[in-house]
């Protein structure tokens, strides 16, 4: 569903004059002129030589070293004029308009031999006049767009006299990836000099769409136009941007909403006009529920088509006029199409208007706050909550618990990205019960739809639509940012644009100045002999520049200097608390990374925490995956020359390749199955990669399971902890990562591990070998009380049931229930039998919603890697539709998985419930079916064979 769509009211539409330059006939050409192709817009310039034929696919084996020397070159695109001129009616009134929504990233723009402008950011929206180049064209009849490299452009800032040096000994105050040290000076996404889990191809090129308008006082009336497209605009006018912020009469950042005052709609235009309008009105309606305004003034258009001036309006309606808008596990996302029309000269003429523009756009009615005030006293006495301050969300005046995952970019190209591959990703979020992504800060700034702002996908809007939270970050990531006059002077409209941008979508619940960056600073400060220096130039740019600059665009949505941070001092003014506190108090949010496998179910090493926002652990991609991209057959080994190389943890941190440090990062995998699992080895060298690629999820799947427990936990507790966010959800690339989805679309063990965890009620053993205690908790996150009853089963791997019980149970709002507690390992074990021999299932029922939830979890006494397995001779009965009758004739299959074959992407869910399923322990007697549902729009495979999917257990890393 898109978020905004235009129509003009005439029959035929009184318009500008829209020209698409991706109609123009593209060349690209390097500097010294040795290579020419054809270009194409949007695109960038690694796509184009890849299309003809000047390079192979960037993803390809090590492509993405042997193709570093297009990251070396200068890029240059061009298009002749012709076309558009020959449309083109020259009018000494008239204005046209040059406008590019992205633009990656520095680049000279040149139109018919005239230098029209030099740009520096790919996170902002260009519009230039160049209305006097077309009636002065010196002979040239092209537009040019000359990109330079922005690795060497970084550097050579970097060189300039007032470029600041940024140390890396004692403390590290920028994390270096392949393209070291130039990123904080370049306004581009910041993994494309490399990351831990992506590739570094730094891509340049017009990545978004461009357009050519032209203004006219006439009325040019175009029955072609298609009213969808942007830019939005009458003839004479031209709606650069339209915000739509909605919020409580009263509300802002520092104010609580108070939940039953009217609603506030606001309503603000980015207009260039080349006629002036004294007395413009404009109208808003929600006609599903019958409500329009009066017209509205926002004072004078002035003739002025050199830069936006902006106007505004407010419309006050009921409180409980509309529906309120909720994440989709709390309630019903609903949304409401408002029509904005903007009547530029009211009661002139036959029409209302000249050349009115009709808006509609979809959008809710809801408040979202992050609580980061200290806990009162009353609460932390009749509640038990450890001191300090709040820090957690709250929906519609409720606080509730955040569950999710973290965005990465979607492709390592932009201009490539699949509408269909992103809304796989997220409609797979809300299958495995998520309802908050958290936009990293070291990306980009996520587009609302395919039309706004040339954003070419929909992403706040399919959010909006599918009911999930978005977390928002302005891109600045891992790094001590400098502030000189020429960044921020770029960065001011970069962060205006798209705050105005994302105002109308309710999904959005917060922006964050930046990810990781406010430790940094904190460490600065307490190791350099120079660190307040750093310290004070952290809080200009993140404590008051950005705050303000956001909370001026904005009432309805918080400002965070930070992902990860020590909370604030005070709201208002907003002053961040840093290392100012109490022992034993809790202040702001956390995350966690432990590549020490041995403590992974450690649950003494989890964090206490209000909110963890980061946590994680890596995981091969499949074997499907790396099929994708793999050459040769020598290639298919877990520690293979290209496999490698593709594993970017602990980043290089300079150009070596392969990654020197890749061995560090393939032992902590090694080390996780090993200590865990069987070791995979059998005489099948593709089974025993596959088999390896696998527990490597298995391991990350059980890992961040573990935690996301504990921290669920935690809302029952002292730390009263309400979110957790796991590090990451979807993939840029087929490589080691920290995905749950796979770069094609194919759900990780991971993923399933999710959507068990993430359900309404969950059951979970809390085990501390410490002391050989055992606790067994019920969980919910529920907003009312939940009735239900456990089931603790202990078996042996043979599949025989040797004890039973139940435990009926009434959880309170976001709490907890004890369902077991014991210490000692011999009293918790069933009498008589070793530790190595047994395991425990547990199940939970439930009655969530007037439906009935279930949910189970698995604890095993030692490690897995030490347990007495037995074959569990698991056999596969293919049915109609894609459905898979699984059954163990032997013992229990521990882990048992079922993998669909090449070019085919989907889930499976088990039909009873609706709910994905794999990854579960099979036991002889209780059969398992589930379905497999095919995503047709990713799938180069539409009808696989049923006997090409692979089933596979523990059993299968040391047997065929």
């Amino acid at each position: 569903m898109g978020s905004v769509f235009w129509t003009l009211l005439a029959s035929t539409l009184a318009v500008a004059h829209v020209f698409d330059l991706s109609e123009l006939q593209w060349t690209l050409k390097n500097q010294n002129g040795s290579i020419v192709v054809p270009g194409s817009l949007p695109s960038q310039a690694h796509l184009d030589l890849f299309e003809a034929g000047i390079i192979d696919d960037p993803l390809l084996g090590i492509n993405e070293f042997t193709e570093r020397w297009v990251i070396n070159d200068n890029w240059t695109y061009t298009a002749d004029l012709t076309p558009f001129t020959q449309t083109y009616q020259s009018n000494t009134s008239g204005k046209t308009l040059l406008i590019f929504y992205g633009i990656d990233t520095i680049a000279n723009i040149t139109f018919a031999g005239h230098p029209v402008a030099w740009v520096n950011n790919q996170f902002r929206r260009y519009t230039y006049d160049i209305s006097d180049y077309l009636s002065s064209s010196p002979g040239e009849n092209n537009l040019t767009i000359a990109l330079e490299s922005a690795w060497y452009y970084g550097l050579n800032v970097t060189m300039r006299p007032d470029a600041e040096y940024f140390p890396n000994t004692p403390v590290s105050t920028s994390d270096n990836y392949e393209y070291p040290d130039v990123r904080a000076w370049v306004r581009k996404i910041n993994d494309d000099f490399g990351w831990d889990w992506g590739p570094a191809f730094v891509p340049s090129g017009i990545y978004k769409p461009a357009y050519l308008v032209t203004l006219s006082e006439s009325e040019f009336r175009d029955p072609a136009s298609n009213a969808t497209s942007c830019p939005v605009t009458s003839s004479s006018i031209l709606l650069d941007e339209t915000s739509l912020d909605i919020y409580k009469y009263g509300q802002n950042a520092s104010v609580a909403p108070d939940q039953s005052a009217d609603w506030i709609i606001n309503v603000t235009f980015a207009i260039r006009s080349i006629k002036s309008f004294e007395k413009p009105t404009i109208t808003l309606s929600i006609p599903e529920l019958k409500l329009t305004s009066e017209p509205l003034n926002p004072g004078p258009i002035p003739a002025n088509a050199d830069e936006n001036i902006y106007l505004c309006v407010n419309w006050s309606i009921p409180d409980n006029a509309p529906e309120r808008w909720y994440p989709i596990d709390l309630g019903n996302p609903k949304l409401y199409n408002l029509t904005v029309t903007l009547d530029p000269s009211p009661g002139q003429g036959d029409w209302p208007s000249s050349e009115p523009i009709t808006q509609t756009i979809t959008t809710g009615f809801r408040t979202i706050q992050l609580l980061q005030t200290p806990y009162s006293e009353e609460e932390i006495t009749s509640r038990g909550i450890t001191p300090g301050d709040q820090w957690h969300f709250a929906i519609n005046g409720k606080a509730f618990y955040s569950k999710g995952t973290n965005i990465i970019p979607f492709d390592p190209f932009y201009s490539r990205i699949k509408p269909q591959a992103v809304r796989w990703i997220l409609e797979s979020a809300v299958k495995s019960g998520q309802n908050m992504l958290r936009v990293w800060g070291g990306g980009i700034y996520q587009p609302s739809d395919a039309a706004t702002d040339g954003g070419l996908y929909s992403f706040y809007s399919l959010c909006d639509e599918l009911g999930i939270l978005v977390w928002s970050e302005l891109i600045f990531s891992d790094s001590l940012f400098p502030i000189n006059d020429f960044l921020l002077e770029s960065i001011e409209p970069e962060v205006r644009q798209n705050v105005r941008r994302v105002n109308r979508h309710p999904s959005n619940v917060q922006w964050a100045g930046g990810n990781e960056i406010e430790g940094i600073a904190m460490a600065a400060n307490a190791s350099l002999a120079n660190g307040t220096h750093y310290l004070d130039e952290f809080v200009y740019m993140f404590q008051d520049y950005l705050h303000d600059i956001v909370l001026s665009e904005t009432n309805s949505v918080p400002y965070t200097d930070c992902s990860t941070t020590r909370g604030v001092l005070s709201l208002d003014p907003y002053v961040l608390r840093f290392a100012n506190g109490f022992p034993g108090y809790i202040y702001g949010n956390t995350e966690r990374y432990n590549y020490n496998a041995s403590e992974a179910f450690d649950l003494t090493t989890y964090p206490v925490g209000r909110f963890v926002d980061e946590f994680g652990f890596h995981s091969m991609p499949s074997f499907y995956s790396w099929k994708e991209v793999l050459e040769n057959p020598e290639d298919y080994a877990f520690n293979s020359s290209v496999v490698m190389s593709r594993d970017h943890h602990p980043s290089a941190g300079n150009l070596s390749w392969p990654n020197p440090n890749a061995p560090q990062g393939q032992y902590q995998m090694t080390a996780a199955v090993e200590l865990w699992f069987p070791t995979p080895g059998t005489s099948d060298s593709n089974q025993t990669f596959a088999q390896w690629c696998w527990s490597t999820q298995l391991f990350q799947s059980m890992n961040m399971v573990a935690e996301i427990a504990w921290y669920r936990r935690g809302a029952g507790l002292g730390e009263n902890n309400l979110g957790s966010l796991v590090w990451q959800l979807n993939d840029i690339w087929q490589g080691v990562s920290w995905s749950a989805i796979e770069y094609s679309g194919r759900w990780k063990v991971l993923q399933y591990g999710l959507a068990t965890v993430y359900s309404p009620v969950i059951i979970n053993p809390f085990w501390f070998p410490g002391n050989e205690s055992l606790t067994i908790l019920a969980t919910s996150d529920r907003w009312e009380t939940v009735n239900g009853t456990a089931q603790l089963t202990w078996y042996d791997w043979s599949g025989n049931a040797i004890s039973s019980t139940a435990t009926p149970f009434s959880i309170p709002t976001l709490n907890n229930s004890l369902i077991y507690e014991g210490t000692g390992l011999d009293a918790i074990l069933p009498h008589g039998y070793n530790a190595k021999d047994v395991w425990l299932l547990m199940n939970v029922t439930a009655t969530v919603d007037n439906k009935l939830v279930t949910s189970e979890s698995y604890f095993t006494p030692v490690s897995l890697a030490y347990s007495n397995l037995v074959d569990p001779q698991i056999t596969v009965i293919a049915g109609e539709n894609y459905t898979f009758t699984l059954s163990a004739k032997g013992g229990v299959g521990a882990w048992t998985w079922l993998d669909h074959p090449s070019g085919t992407v989907g889930y499976f869910l088990d039909p009873m419930t609706g709910l994905p399923s794999n990854g579960y322990y099979l036991i002889p007697g209780i059969d398992r079916t589930v379905q497999f549902i095919s995503s047709v729009e990713l799938a180069t495979v539409q009808s696989p064979d049923p006997a090409d999917f692979v089933v596979r257990s523990l059993w299968n890393n040391t047997h065929i």
